[in-house]
């Protein structure tokens, strides 16, 4: 069987090597052969088609013969419920099962049937998932606006300025887009990251 992994972390502090070493271990333990690897650091958030490596495997999936995908958890796949659910469906049009491991389900069976049990949890799962990040949205904004109106300042203090080599340390992930030629509207959807920082990176950059 010919399967492929989706690894997937939501900051460039994070790593996704643990979740792509365990399912590694898994395709070895069912003796899959894993043919393809797919690996990204971008917000789950985001629509599909500015998610580069979620682009890339379902590019591959559709010239290649792959039977299955793997992924560690199904909010490694998207927080958006919509945009999750297109994915599955997309896997279920060319019958290739979306194994989840964390609770052990597949979106197909044997027959390349769908399997309503695992389809019903995972509407219920990325419900939950998308309404928790909305969560913790609204409360960050919450505490903020609080400590505003506590006479509470958010931002840099006055005076203070970043050393160039360490902003551009700390911008790894925008100095690699700009570097491949990536427009800033663009490095902002795909870091998450404001106009601002973004250009003062650009900036940098050309300066150097």
């Amino acid at each position: 069987m010919k399967v492929v992994i989706y690894s997937r972390v939501s900051t460039i502090t994070q790593d996704y090597k643990r979740q792509t070493d365990e399912l590694m271990e898994y395709a070895r333990k069912m003796g899959f052969e894993v043919i393809g690897t797919f690996e990204e650091k971008i917000s789950g958030g985001k629509n599909n088609e500015d998610r580069p490596k979620l682009m890339a495997m379902i590019n591959y999936i559709k010239e290649n013969s792959v039977d299955k995908v793997l992924c560690w958890e199904l909010s490694r796949i998207g927080r958006n419920t919509i945009e999750v659910l297109k994915t599955i469906k997309l896997l279920n049009d060319n019958c290739i099962s979306l194994f989840i491991k964390n609770y052990n389900i597949e979106t197909l069976n044997d027959k390349c049937e769908i399997n309503a049990l695992s389809q019903f949890m995972i509407q219920i799962l990325t419900s939950v998932s998308e309404m928790e990040k909305t969560t913790i949205r609204q409360r960050v904004k919450s505490g903020y606006d609080s400590f505003r109106k506590n006479g509470g300042k958010v931002g840099r203090k006055e005076g203070f300025r970043k050393d160039d080599e360490a902003l551009l340390t700390e911008h790894k992930d925008i100095v690699k887009l700009l570097k491949q030629d990536f427009s800033v509207r663009k490095v902002m959807k795909l870091t998450d990251k404001s106009s601002g920082t973004v250009q003062k990176i650009k900036r940098l950059l050309a300066e150097a």
